[in-house]
């Protein structure tokens, strides 16, 4: 019904006509739409069921599926501007049908709330759900869970730090009586072994530790050992006086015993070698040095043999890395060479020394023969 049609209806009322223009505007806002061909064609546009509507998620992956591939700036052979424009069209249409629909449901539930709210007798308002929260008795109960839920957290949080006050008094009540034990325990020893170093010094001031059974004579190696068993006593001793050794000792000593002598091979060939050192000694060099690494590799693996066999962790050996010895072998003969420079020189000072004392006896002697050949022609 138009506005014309409305005002030759109700020409002498203007307040009754103003009423019936608002109802009918407010039913056509809140009553839900018909699909009509504008949404069915935009449903067919991002390829979604007619039959229903889809939720906003899916609207939106549809619309950007189709994006990519209609999109002008996608760079798909698919690209179509038209099209597009018209798939964003559909998008818009699609997106404020679902925001219609959500606000109607919206108003029916809140309409529902307000009958039941209404029909619900004032005064049982708060009897339930201890006097929490406001609204309608749905909204009501989740305030009165969400109140609950606060409350035992609290309380949890409150237990919980009383529980650690008190394990924390507890505990450090347990640190001083500990540290009160402890001290007490080592003022006692100290006092015992200053005692006991007292005695000991007044005895040797004495002299009764003098003209004792066994004075200057070694320690017997097997002195029977109450806390041994006596088998495990014998054998051990049956295998020290054959010279028995553990193998991990022998490996450890025939590793460090190898080193050693590679060591000192390896600084001979330097030593014979000039500093500096020329094109020909150079590559004589540059040999005994790989010939020395690929020892030093054996030499390594015999010290993972090593490590597998000794008996503690803190006892094992690391390898033995070749820049590593070899700045050892060359620091070693650069301090021969400035030995052997400085007692080079100390030598040729001690001639010069002999040679100009020899000289001085020389002219001394020569003039006491003058002397005597001068006494001899006076008499």
């Amino acid at each position: 019904m138009s506005c014309s049609a409305l005002l030759r209806l109700y020409s002498g009322d203007h307040h009754r006509l103003l009423f019936v223009y608002s109802t009918i505007t407010l039913r056509l806002l809140t009553s839900r739409p018909r699909r009509g061909r504008g949404l069915r064609e935009s449903l067919r546009l991002l390829q979604l069921p007619e039959d229903e509507v889809s939720s906003h998620a899916m609207v939106k992956e549809a619309y950007l599926r189709m994006a990519k591939l209609y999109h002008p700036d996608s760079g798909a052979p698919t690209a179509d501007a038209a099209l597009f424009s018209q798939i964003e069209e559909a998008y818009r249409v699609v997106l404020d049908h679902l925001a219609q629909q959500k606000a109607s449901s919206q108003n029916t539930q809140e309409e529902e709330d307000e009958k039941v709210k209404g029909h619900a007798p004032q005064h049982r308002h708060y009897l339930n759900y201890e006097g929490v929260g406001s609204g309608t008795p749905s909204q009501r109960e989740r305030q009165y869970r969400q109140f609950r839920m606060d409350r035992a957290t609290d309380q949890v949080l409150e237990y919980r730090y009383k529980s650690m006050e008190k394990a924390a008094a507890e505990e450090g009540a347990m640190v001083l009586r500990d540290t009160r034990l402890r001290s007490k325990k080592i003022k006692i020893t100290q006092a015992v072994e200053r005692l006991v170093e007292d005695l000991i010094q007044e005895s040797m001031a004495r002299g009764d530790f003098r003209n004792l059974s066994g004075a200057g004579k070694p320690l017997s190696k097997f002195e029977h050992n109450p806390y041994a068993d006596p088998m495990t006593h014998n054998l051990n001793r049956i295998l020290i006086d054959n010279g028995y050794q553990p193998e991990w000792i022998v490996v450890q000593k025939e590793i460090r015993e190898t080193i050693e002598k590679m060591r000192n091979r390896l600084h001979k060939v330097r030593a014979r070698l000039g500093n500096p050192m020329k094109h020909s000694e150079q590559i004589k060099w540059q040999e005994h040095c790989a010939i020395f690494s690929d020892e030093l590799a054996k030499l390594n693996k015999k010290v993972d043999d090593f490590n597998l066999i000794v008996p503690l962790m803190s006892w094992q050996m690391v390898h033995f890395n070749m820049n590593k010895e070899l700045e050892k072998v060359l620091n070693a003969d650069q301090q021969y060479r400035m030995e052997k420079e400085k007692g080079n020189e100390k030598k040729l000072m001690e001639e010069n020394r002999n040679a100009a004392a020899f000289q001085q006896n020389t002219w001394q002697r020569f003039i006491m023969w003058i002397k005597n050949l001068l006494k001899c022609k006076d008499v």
